[in-house]
């Protein structure tokens, strides 16, 4: 291995084998296989990548992707069924809340236990506990035995340990993601002091704007096969495309530049033809309502490169479109679109009264496509999308179709300000 390489996977593959009933599985546990009913499951599928030291990478991908499986094995908490693993430094593991630690032990015990397993002495730690204790900030609960404690305060005392006794190269997985705002924060921040010293860090994540922002390379996999990889704006663009329903293959073909592409229709798709938010996971819980003597038929979130995804770029054009069907004359028609925060809160959105882009009399069998067009400025987060057709008759709102929270976008971003939406500030420093 290359003296600038610090993880080397080398066409690692694990397989499990699921059985039909317990007692398959435990003639299958002592080595029995004749007459035994099961199938294979493969987590991973002959997956390599490198990271260089000194690197912070992301892998990213669906839940069941073989991201989890893929840190175990590099941690050796598992065993890969062929393939291996080459590392060069300690490694220090985040994979699971509280994973190593005895929920009878205190804290304090736990702190020892833990860095032993690691490899250091009592010395090494007594060296480091001060910092530890600081970085976890969970007072005289230290001395008591961690089964009492909450989450968070299991999350802040484990991720404590494993960065601060300095190890060459750091692994997180998505545990993280229980600590509050400001926790997470304190983390990141010791994520910048470990990449200015030159560690190692790999971290999965559904947080792709802490891919973007932290991340020098990030890893697509999917259904355990390593999709590509790559600058983290590289590899979040498969992971939409990936999210709208284009095949691994066609990704690959798109890239090498022989992928042919049916295009979207902006006409009615016609029966049989797949419709725009069949690329999309509705919400099942979707709430809607209405008189509908109008409908809306067809609903989609495109991107700044007219991709279907409901993962969206800071600072980048996009587009909510949506087909409505009228089965009755509909005066002056309002399209509408409001996104909420995932606790209810609106933030922001608009229809086409506002805009002064009305229609006037939509006549029964009539089909419009209203296309907003618009910047995305909202933080990084997860967004709830409601849409609807609206009018007004003899003065009063009529609701002819609402969907109310169809779709969860998330919105990737390398830099967030205070609150839900950035002003896109420009600032100049003078000194006078």
């Amino acid at each position: 291995m290359a003296n600038d390489i610090a993880i080397k996977v080398n066409n690692v593959s694990k397989i499990y084998n699921l059985y039909e009933t317990n007692t398959d599985r435990a003639l299958g546990m002592l080595g029995f296989r004749h007459g035994i009913k099961y199938r294979e499951h493969h987590a991973l599928k002959d997956v390599s990548f490198e990271v260089k030291k000194g690197d912070c990478v992301g892998i990213i991908g669906t839940n069941g992707a073989g991201k989890s499986t893929m840190l175990k094995i590099i941690t050796g908490v598992l065993s890969p069924t062929s393939g291996s693993v080459d590392i060069d430094g300690r490694i220090s593991a985040l994979l699971e809340l509280g994973a190593g630690f005895n929920s009878l032990y205190t804290g304090i015990e736990n702190i020892y236990l833990n860095g032993t397993m690691i490899g250091f002495s009592k010395e090494e730690i007594d060296s480091r506990l001060d910092d530890i204790l600081e970085f976890a900030d969970i007072g005289d609960f230290v001395y008591q035995p961690v089964k009492t404690y909450s989450s968070g305060m299991f999350v802040r005392l484990a991720f404590a340990v494993a960065i601060n006794i300095d190890p060459e190269i750091l692994i997180v997985d998505e545990a993280l993601s229980v600590g509050d705002a400001f926790f997470q924060n304190k983390c990141f921040k010791k994520f910048e002091d470990f990449k200015e010293r030159g560690k190692t860090i790999l971290f999965v994540s559904h947080d792709l704007s802490s891919i973007e922002r932290y991340c020098s390379k990030a890893i697509l996999l999917d259904h355990g096969i390593n999709v590509g990889e790559g600058t983290p704006g590289e590899t979040i663009n498969r992971y939409k495309k990936l999210m709208s329903g284009m095949s691994v293959k066609d990704i690959k073909a798109q890239e090498e530049g022989t992928y042919v592409a049916g295009g979207l229709r902006d006409d009615s798709a016609a029966d049989g033809e797949k419709k725009w938010k069949d690329s999309f996971q509705i919400n099942p819980k979707l709430d809607e309502y209405g008189i509908m003597d109008a409908k809306i038929t067809d609903f989609a979130i495109m991107d700044e490169q007219g991709n279907l995804s409901a993962t969206l770029i800071k600072g980048f054009k996009f587009h909510i479109k949506y087909k409505v069907e009228f089965f009755e004359d509909v005066q002056d028609p309002i399209f509408t679109y409001t996104f909420k925060t995932l606790k209810g809160q609106d933030i922001t959105g608009t229809n086409t009264m506002y805009e002064n882009a009305g229609v006037g009399l939509a006549k029964k069998g009539d089909v419009y496509i209203v296309d907003f067009e618009q910047e995305m400025f909202l933080q990084g987060g997860d967004y709830l999308l409601s849409i609807s057709c609206t009018s007004f008759v003899n003065g009063e709102l009529t609701v002819h179709d609402r969907m109310y929270d169809v779709l969860l976008i998330s919105v990737v971003s390398n830099k967030n300000t205070v609150g839900f939406y950035d002003m896109n500030s420009k600032v100049t420093i003078q000194k006078s």
